[in-house]
């Protein structure tokens, strides 16, 4: 069994999830609390359904994922997981976030390092990380086969994918990861994103314009040779 809780933090409007189970264990994915009045909305919450708070997940290290980190950690005692790549992120967060002009995060907490199928479980449940590079260098999917849904932070959103223009990011690297290693886990899997609203993996497979130029259906009544050379049918 699992259950999440949703909330809307900071000015970049960045998703931060209470993911817990049948017995009140859980870890919270991308604390991002701006201010006292949206750490006390987290606490409060999770103080007042009895949860457990076991790990803080990090989908990647941008400035407006980690906000309240340092806070959950005083909070819990609790560890940090992220992909040890996007340490390259968290030594420009600063400079980034001031670019924006909004408040500079507290960098300073250790993480520890989760790689490509690795698992992290809490309670009964676990995830199944996924590195999905290419917004970051270090950015990772949680997937929950069993609950069938996968957080897929800035990777993957409804209807479009992350941005690629900042420190580490690569285009090609980010399609890629999302083509492999996403778009063949089973349809009916949600996709909860890092901003917006929450899809399906068959609705993006079907609907996403980024990913469209790589699942055109198969034109009936066309036969190709080794070579690409249109046979219509003849030996």
């Amino acid at each position: 069994m699992i259950n999440i809780k949703n909330f809307i933090f900071n000015p970049f409007s960045t998703n931060c999830f209470v993911v817990w189970d049948s017995e009140g264990k859980g870890v919270i994915i991308d604390p991002c609390c701006y201010d006292e009045n949206e750490r006390e909305r987290l606490f409060s919450y999770i103080e007042n359904n009895g949860i457990i708070p076991e790990k803080i997940l990090l989908t990647h290290g941008h400035f407006d994922h980690i906000y309240a980190v340092n806070d959950c950690i005083r909070k819990y005692s609790i560890p940090v997981y992220m992909n040890e790549a996007d340490k390259f992120i968290l030594d420009r967060d600063e400079a980034l976030a001031s670019a924006f002009g909004i408040k500079v995060p507290d960098v300073d907490f250790t993480t520890i390092n989760v790689a490509d199928g690795d698992i992290v479980s809490y309670g009964e449940n676990s995830f199944k990380v996924i590195t999905t590079p290419g917004h970051t260098p270090g950015g990772v999917c949680y997937y929950d086969e069993a609950n069938k849904v996968i957080f897929t932070g800035d990777t993957l959103f409804a209807g479009s994918i992350g941005r690629t223009d900042g420190p580490g990011g690569d285009y090609d690297e980010l399609i890629t990861g999302i083509m492999d290693k996403v778009m063949g886990i089973d349809g009916d899997v949600d996709v909860v994103a890092g901003h917006g609203r929450h899809s399906s993996i068959s609705q993006e497979r079907t609907n996403n314009p980024f990913l469209q130029p790589f699942n055109e259906p198969e034109q009936e009544g066309i036969d190709w040779d080794a070579d690409g050379i249109e046979l219509n049918g003849l030996e």
